[in-house]
């Protein structure tokens, strides 16, 4: 399973516009790692989706971080975009784990 995490918007938004995406490939990690990643995904998924279709109106908040999580398996793709004012808990869970393992490389 490959996870790209990129991030939108926000103060930083001309600085994060010219960066890469951070990928993390479950190839690459230790066991345990791809386990705990592929735990999260399977997690955020479906409250992803909930969210998504939640018809309550989003916050407007216009220095909100927006971050978009790809994950590629099994030759499918899957795009879910949340942000600051309206992330699950379950994605949340998910985006730290990414930001700490892209920290540590």
């Amino acid at each position: 399973m490959r996870v790209t995490l990129a991030t939108h918007g926000g103060l930083a938004a001309p600085v994060l516009a010219g960066l890469p995406p951070h990928v993390v490939d479950t190839d690459t990690l230790p066991e345990s790692a791809a386990a705990e990643l592929s735990r999260l995904v399977a997690a955020a998924v479906p409250a992803t989706a909930a969210a998504a279709g939640n018809p309550e109106p989003r916050k407007r908040a216009p220095d909100a971080m927006s971050y978009s999580i790809t994950v590629e398996e099994g030759g499918h793709s899957s795009v879910f975009v949340q942000s600051d004012t309206d992330m699950s808990p379950e994605f949340a869970a998910l985006l730290r784990w990414l930001k700490e393992h892209v920290a540590r490389e």
